[in-house]
């Protein structure tokens, strides 16, 4: 199922279909897509993010990502992921300049990554816009792993998208999306150094598998092209019908 063009809708129909996308991914996550020392919860709210943003939460000890039966049959095995990133910091991430303290769930278990579906809510102002691209920052500072999946067409507020807007922000530099896929992709592995994975579609594009990271170099590839099938198929007909006219 190609991406549809979102615009053609009023922002709370996209927010019914973002709400049910981040479950459907969650669910994928939890059925066996996670190892089991992981799980995912959905909704959750994340100052700067928008209230559906999925968590990836620990239970076990970290240094169980690197267990031998890692791999065997019932195990879940963690790889390098297929995509290559196209871009690194070149130093240890400078806005680690102080001690900073583990962000955690309620639960007590430690958030290891956050999956975010942008709305048109976190670009409707230059604060929101902020927001967003500060939070991002702060929780990569953290060493939280994050995707962003933004299916929004660039505006004036983010000329080169999100991803830019985010590396400009941890990095001081400049990143050129391509003009003719404006929609973006974007997984975050966060370590000594940030490296971005980023994949553009445009509107008619089936949807690539991207990275999740829940340790560095350590991920598992979240199918965002069924999940998206699974929860267009909840839109109301009306609606699926605008969007699916030529």
């Amino acid at each position: 199922m190609p991406v549809h063009d979102w615009t053609r809708v009023k922002a709370g129909i996209f927010h019914h279909f973002h709400h049910d996308w981040i479950t459907e991914i969650a669910r994928v996550l939890n059925r066996g897509l996670l190892p089991p020392e992981n799980y995912a919860l959905a909704p959750q709210q994340a100052a700067g993010f928008g209230p559906d943003v999925l968590t990836l939460e620990q239970t076990g000890d970290q240094d169980s990502l690197d267990s031998p039966d890692r791999g065997k049959a019932g195990s879940v095995s963690l790889a390098s992921p297929k995509l290559k990133p196209i871009a690194e910091t070149d130093m240890g991430f400078y806005r680690r300049k102080q001690s900073t303290i583990a962000i955690r769930h309620i639960s007590g278990d430690t958030i290891v990554a956050m999956i975010e579906v942008v709305s048109p809510g976190n670009n409707a102002g230059a604060k929101a816009l902020r927001a967003f691209v500060e939070k991002a920052a702060e929780l990569l500072d953290h060493r939280i792993h994050l995707l962003i999946i933004d299916l929004h067409p660039r505006g004036r507020r983010d000329p080169q998208g999100i991803h830019s807007a985010i590396w400009g922000e941890i990095t001081g530099e400049d990143y050129l999306a391509p003009r003719d896929q404006p929609l973006t992709l974007a997984a975050y592995e966060s370590g000594l150094t940030v490296r971005a994975f980023v994949v553009h579609v445009a509107v008619g594009d089936a949807l690539a598998e991207m990275p999740l990271f829940l340790a560095p170099e350590k991920s598992i590839d979240v199918p965002l092209e069924v999940t998206y099938q699974a929860a267009f198929a909840d839109v109301p007909r009306k609606w699926q019908r605008v969007l699916e006219t030529k």
